[in-house]
């Protein structure tokens, strides 16, 4: 039972704060409450237990206040949204989130904790270096969540072998330097992401994942939900979903029209590699627009290389760059009516190609000033 005539310090009330999202559980709910608070009491952990309800119509929240969680309510639905709010209203200097499901062992607080204690700012479980018990995840769910949680470490460098494992604790500190806010089940993939932006020190410990005791199918979708998880990992980072891609396009195209221009390849190749040169390079600068629209002082020190980029840019000088392009464009496309025929196609087309990109700088460089960051200009 939590003791409420103390407090835990000055700047939190408990230690520690269990939190559940809910959302019709009251089959499993119960069991969990009961576990976390009376696991709290073994170890001598002066805690709380947060439910955030979702919108429940059974008798999920009269079971979790008579069993002395505290009930916070959040109408707006998603698995992400019942999180925010119940990690929002949490009093604890450490905060455990599971599912209430009964799928986690909440009898199993104190390996989460210890490790906050000692000084990591997060601490996350992996199924996949525990167990999985029979019945307890789908075949395709097996892999489905090393897939995403590998490609999540290949883009972000997480090191993280169970991004989506839904048990984890973290400080309150840690929390309010993560600034979630998605409201869906890819909720589990921007705190792993946004801890690893924020340069929290994480870790993570094996354990075991039980069948959820349940007599009704999951919340979980399996391929909308993945693909909440796939879009929001690709997403997050345009330097993957944009650069990479348009960089090659470009470099692909250019030597494609490098061949026509040199009489190697017909009219045909040669348009192809001008389109797919002309492609690769706008590719490219969505990915920079995306960067310059992602960027918070939130996190200062994720994109260093786009911060040096805005600090030396100036509008003027691009707008001069733009233009020149343009009328070295116009030159070549009014000079190719004045060199022998057979240059006729490779100069008209070159200063085609030339005329665009200095028209698409002018209107690139005007879109960079306005997403210019504040504070470095």
């Amino acid at each position: 039972m939590v003791v409420e005539s103390t407090r835990f310090s000055d700047e939190y009330e408990f230690e520690v704060s269990v939190v559940m999202p809910c959302l019709n559980e009251e089959q499993t709910v119960g069991i969990c409450i009961r576990k976390a608070k009376e696991t709290m009491e073994k170890l001598g952990i002066h805690g709380e237990v947060v439910i955030s309800d979702n919108g429940s119509t059974d008798r999920s929240v009269e079971l979790s206040e008579e069993l002395g969680a505290r009930v916070v309510h959040q109408p707006e639905k998603g698995y992400g949204n019942a999180y925010i709010k119940g990690l929002a209203e949490a009093r604890g200097k450490f905060i455990v989130m599971a599912d209430s499901d009964d799928s986690y062992d909440l009898t199993d607080l104190e390996r989460f904790i210890k490790p906050l204690r000692d000084g990591y700012d997060m601490v996350m479980g992996s199924r996949l270096k525990g167990e999985i018990k029979p019945g307890a995840m789908k075949g395709l769910h097996r892999l489905g969540n090393p897939f995403l949680s590998g490609f999540m470490n290949l883009v972000y460098r997480t090191g993280m072998s169970d991004a989506h494992c839904g048990m984890r604790a973290f400080t309150k500190q840690a929390l309010q330097k993560m600034h979630l806010r998605t409201a869906g089940m890819e909720f589990a993939s921007e705190m792993v992401i946004k801890a690893a932006k924020a340069k929290l020190k994480m870790t993570e410990i094996p354990i075991t994942l039980h069948p959820d005791g349940r007599n009704r199918p999951p919340h979980l979708n399996t391929f909308r939900d993945g693909w909440r998880h796939l879009r929001f990992i690709l997403m997050y980072s345009p330097k993957h979903l944009f650069g990479y891609f348009g960089t090659v396009l470009f470099l692909a195209g250019a030597a494609l029209f490098a061949t026509y221009l040199f009489d190697r390849t017909g009219i045909l190749e040669g348009f192809l590699g001008a389109m797919m040169t002309l492609t690769g390079w706008m590719i490219n600068r969505f990915g920079f627009y995306g960067r310059a629209h992602q960027f918070t002082l939130a996190f200062p020190d994720w994109d260093l290389p786009l911060q040096r980029h805005f600090k030396r840019f100036h509008l003027e000088r691009s707008l001069i760059m733009g233009v020149l392009r343009f009328i070295v464009g116009i030159i070549l496309l009014i000079g190719a009516f004045s060199v022998p025929a057979e240059f006729f196609e490779r100069i008209i087309l070159l200063g085609s190609l030339v005329t665009l990109f200095g028209l698409l700088t002018v209107f690139d460089a005007f879109l960079t000033r306005i997403l210019q960051f504040e504070g470095l200009k």
